[in-house]
């Protein structure tokens, strides 16, 4: 059996950055509760403010179910420098509660401002050179992720890395590639999601050997490439994507998380695997999927 730590996320339950509520938002008594019975024994913290920020209540609340804290996505608005500081300021009230809840083990993903820019927006998992960050903004886009993470190691001790991600600059296997060579790898890792980078047009083995000395933090997603060959027909931008069921249940897609897994192996990774079966709110069955992505993933002996 495999010694790695399974968690999962508020995303398998709906709570997503820039999506809206309609009304249908699963609280996180109820998400936790779920996550918890259904087998996995993590969590991701979600938005801020979605969980309790009163560090006492958060932790209560963790322990009560058993659940450690991973970690958690900022929102980082890397493609313009005027929203920098205020990215800054986000993540480190986010790292300052991650520390003191869940310890020095947990991550902070810096995310551009995904499903902002409409060019990337319109064309994810069809990225041409045309929609490519222009060569003289990366200076400034890597400058924002490089302040944003020593200010944090600086302050809490904590880890950060890059969430490559559909419908933002950093999605193509080139485009990751790009990123880390302008960053300092002391400050900056990468959260390496299956899903998203199959998405962006990757081999997710072949991507975790290439970026093992990077690897901070595993997303475990999968991903039906025949919704997004429909996306052209039918004018869907990433949204639309998501809500059709591009992130499908593990198993259900293209990832071959099997040999996802002994390629993590082989480069020694010890981190977390956390699943992300992304829905918009109201969408799906977050509990059945979550235990049927729990039992698929001990199929594979995780």
């Amino acid at each position: 059996m495999s010694t790695f730590h399974i968690g999962n996320a508020p995303c398998s339950w709906g709570k997503i950055e820039n999506t809206a509520d309609g009304g249908q938002q699963i609280g996180y008594v109820q998400m936790l509760d779920e996550l918890a019975a259904t087998g996995y024994v993590g969590t991701e913290l979600g938005d801020l403010g979605y969980m309790p920020t009163d560090p006492n209540k958060l932790r209560a609340e963790l322990a009560a179910r058993d659940l450690q804290l991973i970690g958690s996505w900022v929102t980082v608005r890397l493609y313009d420098a005027d929203y920098h500081q205020q990215g800054l300021e986000r993540a480190l009230k986010v790292a300052r509660l991650l520390a003191e809840v869940g310890g020095e083990h947990c991550v902070i993903n810096i995310g551009d401002d995904h499903s902002t820019v409409p060019s990337r927006l319109d064309n994810t998992g069809r990225i041409q050179p045309e929609h490519a960050l222009p060569d003289d903004q990366w200076a400034s886009y890597v400058e924002g992720a490089n302040m944003v993470a020593e200010a944090v190691k600086k302050e809490t001790g904590l880890r950060s890395c890059l969430h490559h991600h559909g419908s933002t600059y950093v999605e193509t296997p080139a485009e990751i590639e790009k990123f880390l060579s302008l960053t300092d790898p002391n400050l900056l890792g990468i959260c390496f999601d299956t899903g998203h980078y199959l998405l962006g047009g990757g081999d997710p083995v072949a991507g975790i050997h290439k970026h093992a000395d990077r690897i901070t933090l595993v997303h475990f997603k999968d991903f039906l490439p025949e919704v997004v060959a429909k996306a052209d027909e039918h004018a869907w931008n990433y949204q639309d994507l998501v809500g059709q069921g591009m992130f499908c249940e593990l198993g259900q897609g293209s990832v071959d998380f099997a040999a996802v897994t002994h390629a993590l192996e082989d480069i020694g990774y010890q981190g977390w695997l956390v699943v992300e079966q992304d829905v918009l709110p109201g969408m799906g069955t977050p509990k059945a999927s979550a235990q049927r992505n729990r039992d698929y993933l001990a199929s594979l002996g995780l």
